[in-house]
């Protein structure tokens, strides 16, 4: 009987499906084209969701032909203090008139993504009218709310920061919100959990337009050993 049993098990554990090893293939969309990526710099941003994207974009220059020009927005000209206490001077604001176009738009988290954010009327106008016309969208953390606020994420699944999801849920009930993992990539919109994941969006979306050998590349710069395969993330096909 035990022979039996361990011969059915045996079996079962051969008809099953393997796709747990299964190497993740992401053919480059854009080599050698060049992309303008703004970061959306709200008072208050958090350090790590600025820098960690702006780096990764930044090094893209030197791995690649074209590569990502980054550049900062805010909605005035005025100093922008950060949640740390760094003081920040942006590039343009919402009204500048030299303001190159737009096609990545990037939104950092900030302390008030989650309440008075969402009551700034220029701001998620602004948010939603460049949003609408870029090529990809990108939020860090809770800046997932202000792309939500701004109807960037309709009939999208994305994420937000991981303690924060409860409450990400309950402001905008209609939409699909996953958890438990780094990113999730829906069409043009990204969305990440933040922190030290603000580094894994970025560099998928590297190797998402330039390939596996620019986003290792500027990976090694920075330290990261990159492969797509090593990171909890959902694409929505």
């Amino acid at each position: 009987m035990k022979n039996i049993l361990l011969f059915l098990f045996i079996a079962l554990l051969g008809c099953k499906p393997n796709n747990t090893n299964k190497a993740i293939v992401i053919e480059p969309v854009a080599s050698g084209q060049s992309f303008n990526a703004a970061f959306l710099m709200i008072d208050r941003v958090y350090n790590s969701e600025l820098m960690a994207p702006f780096d990764i974009f930044q090094h893209t220059i030197f791995h690649t032909d074209g590569g990502i020009q980054v550049f900062t927005v805010a909605e005035t000209m005025d100093t922008v203090t950060s949640f740390e206490g760094l003081r920040l001077l942006p590039d343009y604001s919402f009204d500048s008139k030299n303001l190159p176009e737009i096609d990545i738009l990037v939104v950092p988290s900030a302390e008030h993504n989650m309440d008075s954010d969402l009551e700034n009327e220029t701001l998620i106008s602004w948010v939603s009218k460049i949003g609408g016309k870029a090529d990809y969208v990108m939020s860090l953390c809770d800046g997932a709310f202000v792309l939500a606020k701004a109807g960037l994420v309709d009939g999208k699944e994305s994420t937000t920061f991981p303690s924060d999801i409860d409450r990400y849920r309950e402001t905008f009930p209609s939409l699909k919100v996953h958890e438990g993992v780094s990113f999730v990539h829906h069409d043009n919109l990204l969305t990440s959990a933040g922190g030290a994941k603000s580094y894994d969006v970025a560099l998928y979306l590297v190797h998402h337009l330039y390939g596996d050998k620019v986003a290792k590349g500027v990976g090694r710069g920075l330290v990261i050993d990159w492969d797509v395969n090593d990171y909890d993330f959902i694409r929505v096909k």
